[in-house]
């Protein structure tokens, strides 16, 4: 019996290197996501981790090189191609983002009214529905103010999930959450994960979320610009000899 074809990779990153004027943040980052999985990115203090996140979201140019979703490069296509690659994109940066004057459905309906141009009723039903997925169902009509750190940041989930993604990047989902929230969080990414087949990047430092969520992962050493590591977390745990990356991996226990 001939063997199952394997699925290309669905993000490609070839070669790109991020910097600031002169300044070198990483250098010739090369690594691949699957779809349908949950990849994490790591790293010490300033080494880039949220900086990669923007070059892949067409917020910040490459120094060099590019990223290719499902073959099609970002930063060498044109801007309607990049628009159309944006669309497939959904976005978490820390703090969820909400706007405090509107409620948890209008700031959801509002990227539905913006791109779609969905009338508001049938925007807020979708709202409704998205709130509904990440366990905030009845939390509609409440303001961001009025509800918990936690809640917020999976309305936030809920918003970034309003046009149905084929990707969602998550700057530090978990920053600021006790652990019993994370640990929600961690539970509802990979039921989304399970239950939607939507691949996740993954900005976090967060050793339980790590060890929870990640199908795979990279770490970016801030001090040499590069990246060290790559692999299952728990693998990397277990094998790796750079003494960055056994360190990061090893505070504390993990289960």
């Amino acid at each position: 019996m001939a063997a199952t074809p394997t699925p290309p990779d669905f993000v490609t990153v070839d070669g790109m290197t991020m910097a600031y004027g002169s300044f070198v943040v990483q250098s010739d980052v090369s690594f691949s996501i699957r779809r349908g999985s949950v990849f994490v990115v790591m790293g010490d203090s300033g080494s880039g981790k949220s900086t990669l996140m923007r070059h892949m979201i067409g917020l910040d140019r490459p120094s060099k090189g590019d990223v290719r979703y499902s073959g099609t490069p970002y930063w060498s296509s044109t801007e309607l191609e990049q628009r159309k690659l944006r669309r497939r994109f959904g976005v978490l940066f820390q703090g969820a983002g909400l706007l405090s004057s509107m409620t948890l459905a209008e700031n959801i309906s509002l990227s539905l009214k913006q791109h779609l141009k969905v009338e508001p009723g049938e925007a807020r039903e979708v709202a409704v529905t998205k709130l509904e997925l990440v366990g905030l169902g009845g939390f509609e009509d409440s303001y961001p103010s009025q509800v918990s750190g936690g809640m917020r940041n999976r309305a936030g989930l809920a918003r970034a999930l309003s046009l149905d993604p084929d990707i969602l990047f998550l700057d530090e989902p978990s920053a600021g959450l006790d652990p019993l929230s994370a640990r929600h969080l961690d539970d509802l990414i990979l039921e989304l994960r399970d239950s939607l087949g939507t691949t996740f990047f993954v900005v976090t430092h967060e050793l339980p979320s790590i060890f929870a969520i990640a199908d795979d992962a990279i770490f970016l050493d801030g001090e040499r610009h590069r990246m060290v590591a790559r692999g299952a977390p728990r693998e990397m745990a277990a094998t790796t000899t750079d003494p960055k990356v056994k360190a990061f991996l090893e505070r504390g226990q993990y289960p």
